[in-house]
């Protein structure tokens, strides 16, 4: 056949097997403290994570302890009180033969070992500078840009924590202990994907928040638990301009804001502009205080503050240049010494006191092509802005980068982080270099495909003073810090669930004049299909310049889905972990949504109509 076929199933019901298996080994048996049942890996995407499973006769609290390298790199958490105990061992580490003490309150220790083969590649760290005593057991997680998936680090820069599933864009812990990633499910290229999994440290998925324009770049809990979390429609001509309110129960979608509402798409260019991408929303805030919330605007070089229940527009931080004189009231004055504004910025940050932060990415430092200043004599910087809303002025308080040059620039990507007064993280992950070393004018995914290199660096502050600072090789899209274990739940039991829907995949109104030529696809396609239970894939080799169309045939129903053959250059890629290194190579991404029956997936290729013999049951 010269079209092959994959299902692949959905990570949920693989770990409640999996679940399922380990608990009926764990009822079969007489697992004790000094004889436990350990499951490596227990939930298949975490390979440097353990369950371990035993029973006491008396309700006891018991502590594990991971031992690390140097007794400063120990992790240990004391679970509560119980006598059926059930316990996620986390910060593994790779190809190492790791020792795991397990202590009962006022009991005799148990020393067990798990064996981990070389599961990560530890050369990604190039160097961590900080002492024990200020980083802890904290570790430094760094979320996918690229190819790498996503790390853990501890403080002597040893990998202690991974996902081998490509989850991308960023992670955050919940106020329940559990962690909310984007899922590992594209659904448009070329990083919109199915939505959100809220999941346990040790890869547990409890739930997946299924977001019907997909999701990208950034997520928010809300005071109350529901979720904002950016999108699009795929329906309309532009993306990555919108948000919704997503209910953390039923992942109904309970509130919509549409930026076009409040902006007017192509006001305010900044020179990485496009039709489609006019906003490119990379970052949202919610601030309880004012009742508002903030999106960043790459491709404005603004961050906007808009009214929660209204959506109105209160304020923008941003050049006001190539904005139009009836939006001027909604910009700040500068005061004070120092003040630069930010270009192409990303993660935008309300402090307690109101101040505004950001990643100032400061990419082409200006919103107009003759004054664009090249990598090599660029800079990017944490900053953070001080606003007063009665008399729109604004102050630079403080920044990070600036003095460090080139060598800190990421013209994309990356994030600051406020810990306390003036107690800060600055993440710049985008950082690239052309093949002959130079700062690179491409986006890292870009510049990695040209012969170039990545590099990100990722430096913590208190007072001024540098207190941590990583670098590591490939180009990561945001650095969080956290402890592995947390007070919350850190591992329950039970099957998880799907919420939500995905909506109909947009299609293609006009068919392609085409005659049936009885023929399989040439293999010269190399193409294959992936079939999951909500959506499929279509991957396929066209000439460039092919005109090409996916369809689905039932009788006389036809679904047309047109395939682009023609390259067509990206002014932004903040998660190039799906990109082709053969820009012939084409995936297309159909929902199930609306579709009902088997069809017949056929191939339009100029004007003859090829078969796959391949159908898909919806």
């Amino acid at each position: 056949m010269a079209v092959e076929y994959k299902k692949i199933e959905h990570w949920i019901p693989l770990q409640t097997k999996a679940e399922k298996e380990m608990l009926a080994e764990f009822e079969a048996g007489n697992y004790t403290v000094e004889n436990p049942l350990v499951k490596y890996n227990a939930y298949l995407i975490n390979p440097l994570s353990a369950v371990v499973l035993f029973r006491t006769e008396e309700e006891v609290a018991v502590t594990v302890r991971v031992k690390g390298k140097t007794k400063a790199a120990d992790i240990v958490h004391t679970f509560p009180k119980a006598k059926t105990h059930i316990l996620p061992v986390l910060g593994l580490y790779s190809d190492y033969n790791n020792t795991v003490e397990i202590t009962p309150y006022r009991g005799k220790t148990t020393t067990i070992h798990i064996e981990v083969e070389n599961v990560v590649d530890q050369s990604i760290i190039e160097y961590v500078q900080t002492t024990p005593e200020y980083f802890q057991d904290n570790i430094m997680i760094l979320c996918p840009a690229s190819t790498d998936k996503t790390v853990g680090v501890d403080y002597a820069g040893d990998i202690r924590w991974h996902l081998t599933t490509l989850c991308v864009f960023d992670l955050k812990r919940l106020k329940n202990g559990n962690l909310l990633f984007g899922t590992d499910r594209l659904i448009k290229m070329p990083y919109y994907m199915s939505g959100l999994y809220e999941m346990s440290p040790t890869g547990k998925i409890y739930k997946e928040y299924r977001i019907p324009g997909a999701y990208h770049h950034d997520q928010f809990e809300m005071p109350d638990g529901n979720l904002l979390c950016l999108t699009e429609d795929l329906t309309s001509e532009t993306v990555e301009d919108m948000c919704v309110l997503v209910d953390r129960q039923t992942g109904e979608i309970l509130k919509t804001w549409d930026y076009s509402k409040c902006l007017t798409p192509g006001e305010g260019k900044g020179l990485s502009y496009t039709d489609e991408d006019w906003f490119h929303n990379n970052a949202v805030w919610y601030d309880e205080k004012t009742h508002s919330l903030t999106f960043s605007g790459r491709h404005v070089d603004a961050m906007i503050n808009i009214d929660y229940e209204s959506g109105e527009l209160n304020w923008i931080i941003g050049d006001p240049e190539t904005w139009p004189e009836h939006m001027q009231k909604y910009f700040f004055k500068p005061i004070g010494n120092n003040f630069e504004w930010q270009y192409e910025q990303h993660a935008c940050v309300i402090t307690p006191n109101g101040d505004v932060m950001c990643f100032d990415n400061h990419h082409n430092a200006t919103k107009v092509e003759e004054r664009k200043v090249p990598a090599y004599n660029n800079y990017s910087r944490g900053v953070r802005y001080r606003i007063n809303t009665e008399d729109m002025t604004i102050e630079q308080v403080w920044q990070y980068g600036k003095e460090r040059g080139a060598e800190f620039f990421s013209p994309y990507i990356c994030n600051v982080e406020y810990y306390n007064e003036g107690h800060y993280m600055v993440h710049s992950g985008g950082i690239a270099y052309d093949k002959d070393g130079k700062p690179s004018e491409a986006l890292g995914a870009f510049a990695i495909m040209a012969g170039g290199s990545q590099s990100s660096i990722t430096v913590e502050l208190v007072n001024d003073t540098k207190m941590y600072e990583m670098k590591v090789h490939g180009n990561f899209y945001r650095a969080e810090k956290m402890k592995l274990y947390s007070e919350g739940n850190n591992l329950e039991m039970g099957e998880g669930t799907i919420l939500g829907y995905l909506s109909e995949t947009k299609e293609f109104e006009t068919g392609i004049p085409a005659e049936a030529c009885g023929q399989l696809l040439p293999e010269t396609c190399n193409a294959r299909v992936e079939e999951e239970f909500d959506k499929f894939t279509f991957f396929c080799r066209f000439m460039k310049g092919d005109l090409a169309m996916m369809l689905l045939e039932q009788g006389d129903e036809v679904h047309r889905y047109y395939i682009s053959t023609t390259a067509v250059p990206s002014k932004a890629m903040c998660c190039g972990s799906f990109l082709d290194t053969d820009d012939r190579n084409t995936r297309t991404c159909v929902t199930k949504t609306g579709l009902k029956g088997t069809y017949d997936i056929r191939v339009i290729i100029e004007d003859k109509k090829y078969e796959t013999g391949i159908q898909i049951t919806c």
